[in-house]
């Protein structure tokens, strides 16, 4: 008689579906995989991840100095892949405007056109101006931009014909730096505030309350721009940036305190948490152990969708002056160029770094709502 122990495992029956086996997944896992079924989420990841790297790698990316001038505006140069007669051509090039010797019948200026015969070829890893890669090695390679080293506009030139697109790229670190600089302040500020008030609770929690009720009760554009005019012009550039970047933090903690302590308020009366207080457990343990980590989730998708809000603040004070000085870059300081309306019918191009922007939130703002769906169990 065979053994118990060697008999075969049984059949599975006819039309039963044999699930697949997991092992037993984190947090961080099951996160993950609900997040890759999002397109929107994944797309919006891929953005950032594309935009930090051009941040980091600006100098690499530009394809000029975006700090030379020239004549003035100038409008893109597309790149083409035909020859002065429409005859197809392998490697791409550009087309420099240049005055004909003909006269427009109505300005009697001269017409300007492409200059065919003197094409600038195009191609990857272009020697360019100089720069220092993370600020200690030298390097004169672009990752793409023309051959013979002679300046290429792909979105034009601004009024004081300096590259649109090279500053664009650069100006994304200002842009990002302040964005995730003030959010992260915000965070910190406001998680440690909204879990503290919410587990003690009694008064301190109600004079902390009416203290977040006016902070949320100043109305903060004119607070912006009348704390940021008390810097005296003369001011060093980086004294502003810090300014700028401590009233964007005083002014934006309150809000995400206020839903922290909501969360805490609900964590705090938990079986788990009683339990802990029971045995003795000290209330630093308690926050840091048992509500923050369940506060995090929330804390996660809060920062993504706060960020967009950063760059749209700052776009907006760049436009109006308040929030970078030169010779510091960044895309609401490129936008001042967009004040009047004859200025932007005639040069259009210099709206470019909206495009910019646009992109930015889009790719924050998926992203969030992908994690807020894969954070979520139900």
């Amino acid at each position: 008689m065979l053994a118990l122990d060697n008999l075969p495992p049984p059949l599975p029956a006819e039309g039963a579906i044999s699930k697949p086996q997991r092992g037993n997944e984190s947090y961080i896992a099951l996160v993950w995989r609900r997040l890759k079924r999002s397109w929107t989420g994944m797309a919006g990841l891929c953005l950032v991840v594309l935009l930090l790297v051009m941040a980091v790698f600006a100098e690499f990316l530009a394809p000029m100095d975006p700090k030379v001038t020239d004549v003035g505006f100038a409008p893109p140069q597309m790149p083409a892949f035909h020859d002065k007669n429409g005859n197809f051509v392998a490697r791409p090039r550009v087309y420099a405007l240049a005055d004909s010797a003909d006269l427009d019948p109505v300005t009697f200026q001269p017409v300007v056109g492409p200059d065919y015969d003197h094409p600038r070829l195009l191609g990857f890893f272009a020697h360019g101006a100089p720069y220092k890669l993370f600020g200690l090695l030298p390097a004169d390679r672009h990752l793409f931009g023309s051959l013979d080293g002679q300046p290429v506009h792909f979105l034009g030139t601004d009024k004081f014909g300096r590259d649109v697109l090279s500053r664009a790229i650069h100006g994304s670190r200002v842009s990002l730096m302040i964005a995730l600089t003030v959010v992260f302040i915000i965070t910190v500020i406001g998680t440690t505030v909204g879990m503290v008030s919410g587990y003690f609770g009694g008064r301190f929690d109600i004079w902390m309350q009416r203290f977040v009720d006016l902070v949320l009760a100043f109305p903060q554009l004119p607070l912006y721009l009348a704390l940021t005019t008390l810097i005296p012009v003369t001011a060093p550039t980086n004294v502003f940036l810090a300014f700028v970047i401590i009233v964007m933090s005083a002014l934006g903690w309150a809000q995400m305190s206020r839903e922290v302590r909501g969360k805490t308020l609900a964590l705090a009366r938990i079986e788990y948490v009683r339990a802990a207080m029971a045995v003795g457990a000290t209330d630093r343990r308690i926050i840091m152990q048992h509500i923050f980590p369940n506060v995090m989730s929330h804390v996660i998708v809060a920062v993504t969708l706060a960020i967009p809000t950063v760059v749209l603040l700052e776009s907006f004070l760049g436009f109006l002056g308040f929030a970078v000085k030169p010779p510091l870059i960044s895309w609401g300081l490129m936008l001042q160029d967009t004040a009047t309306y004859s200025v932007i019918g005639t040069y259009p191009w210099i709206l470019s770094p909206v495009g910019f922007v646009l992109a930015t939130v889009f790719a924050f703002n998926a992203l969030g709502d992908g994690l807020r769906d894969a954070v979520d169990p139900y």
